[in-house]
């Protein structure tokens, strides 16, 4: 974070400063990371008690302190040890400190292009859609990070805690925010976009992910098109030229438009796409050039999320043949989203795990066909797809259809959550495989440890809150080989 003194923080926060036993005045400095979780602070760092559906962060502000918080922002006074800034809302609070150190760190960046055309300027770019967005963010942050220090949100901190703690992290030698920006709800991404207003906009998609916290489609449409709607003419706007609804945001922005896609129309474009088990290779055009593209992330619906990366790579300044030594680079999307695991005896376990929606889970059912050796067995492990309300049995149904026409081997459906998904598939009689439903990981898992043979490749695929990710990791455990390739 930039400097700040505590007087400068009470003021963005609309707080009253409360100075501490530590000798702690208006004028003192803080600069460290801001944190919500007090198992995460350390030394010189400002924690914020908010409070939550289930705790109360007022509760954990000793612990706080314990490890060496310098600065607690709080809705009552809790810890006199060293100074708070008591406020009515912590998370409010949070976000109007990240407004605050966005702007000085966008005003200082300017003044010192102005005096110096040679130093760049702050960029922010803002990342949302319905899938991809963390996938698109690392493959961003690589990019720009060959350009200079960047922040980039950590894990999938996208929300109006994620987002403004992410912002907080920039500090005056920082040339690139890249920010993952979600939502579950209209106007969320519009707030944070008023903190860190982007530069370069990008929006991947418009699907059923959080469809039922959003109320259908349309009110989704609305909800991600926030990240252009506000954008100046000089700004950029970097949209999926394949997605009808994103391509309508075209007519919604003043920004200048930059289209990704499969298409000969989009600027940004992949052609003679190959996927494999060793991941996606692809032509990639851009601004006149073509370049072949080894793309080692499993899975080719990643190719989208490597076109918007190309795409921001080149609007950074990237020439073309680093946005592809960046894209060549990357090995996984991230942790639980298309990892590849296990060996031992030719099986192969691809945890993908961490979120799953109706595109994300077409997307891997169709990537498990394609990277099954001929003769080799596809087993697809899935549970809940979360978040869809009213849309709920009827995506479930579809998957399970979709995995019978893919030819999937078998089917492996855990969780009364998921049980419409099991139960189309055993509908469809023309479906030569099988399907089991298991109501608990654990039964699931004896059932794999039995009935997995040499060279089957398995697909461990549901939405975050199924947990299905650690059913995946016991897989990958149990079937890993060591350097050697012996046994773990």
């Amino acid at each position: 974070m930039i400097e700040l003194t505590l007087d400068d923080i009470a003021r963005a926060t609309s707080g009253r400063l409360v100075p501490g036993r530590d000798g702690s005045t208006a004028s003192t400095v803080v600069e460290g990371e801001s944190q919500t979780d007090s198992r995460e602070v350390r030394p010189g760092q400002i924690f914020f008690a908010r409070r939550g559906e289930e705790t109360d962060g007022h509760r954990f502000a000793g612990q706080a302190v314990d490890s060496g918080a310098a600065l607690l922002v709080v809705e009552r006074e809790v810890d006199d040890r060293v100074a708070q800034i008591v406020v009515e809302d912590a998370t409010d609070a949070l976000g109007a400190l990240a407004t605050e150190v966005v702007r000085r760190a966008l005003a200082a960046a300017a003044d010192a292009h102005a005096a110096d055309p040679d130093r760049p300027e702050l960029t922010i770019v803002g990342i949302t859609g319905s899938n991809g967005k963390t996938t698109t963010k690392n493959l961003v942050q690589a990019m720009a990070e060959r350009l200079g220090p960047t922040v980039a949100s950590a894990k999938s901190f996208n929300n109006e805690v994620g987002g403004p703690l992410t912002m907080l992290r920039v500090s005056a030698e920082t040339r690139t925010l890249v920010a993952e920006m979600g939502a579950s709800a209209e106007g969320e991404i519009a707030r944070l976009t008023a903190m860190a207003p982007p530069r370069i906009g990008v929006v991947l998609s418009v699907g059923l992910a959080h469809a039922g916290e959003f109320g259908g489609i349309e009110s989704t449409f609305r909800a991600k098109s926030e990240m252009v709607r506000d954008l100046p003419g000089t700004a950029v706007a970097v949209l999926n030229r394949d997605d009808p609804r994103v391509a309508r945001m075209a007519e919604l922005t003043r920004a200048r438009v930059v289209w990704f896609g499969l298409g000969s129309d989009a600027d940004v474009r992949a052609e003679n796409v190959v996927s494999d088990a060793a991941g996606t290779r692809f032509t990639l055009h851009a601004g006149g050039e073509a370049a072949p593209v080894n793309f080692r992330v499993l899975g080719e619906h990643h190719v989208m999320n490597a076109l918007a990366a190309a795409a921001v790579g080149l609007e950074l300044g990237l020439p073309l043949a680093e946005v592809v030594a960046s894209l060549e680079a990357a090995t996984v999307a991230a942790r639980w989203r298309m990892e590849v695991m296990g060996g031992r005896d030719g099986v192969t376990i691809v945890n993908d795990a961490y979120n799953a929606s109706p595109d994300s889970m077409s997307a891997a059912l169709r990537t498990l066909a394609q990277i099954t050796a001929p003769g080799a067995r596809s087993i697809a492990v899935l549970g809940e797809m979360s978040e869809l309300g009213e849309f709920s049995i009827e995506e479930h149904r579809r998957i399970g259809l979709q995995a019978v026409r893919l030819g999937i081997t078998e089917l492996v459906v855990v969780g009364p959550e998921a049980r419409h998904l099991h139960i189309s598939a055993v509908n469809e009689g023309s479906w030569d495989g099988e399907s089991v439903f298991f109501e608990d990981q654990d039964a699931a898992f004896e059932h794999l440890r039995r009935t997995l043979e040499p060279g089957d490749t398995v697909l461990v695929k549901s939405s975050n809150a199924a947990g299905l990710r650690r059913l995946g990791d016991r897989l990958g455990e149990t079937y890993a080989v060591d350097a050697e390739g012996a046994e773990s």
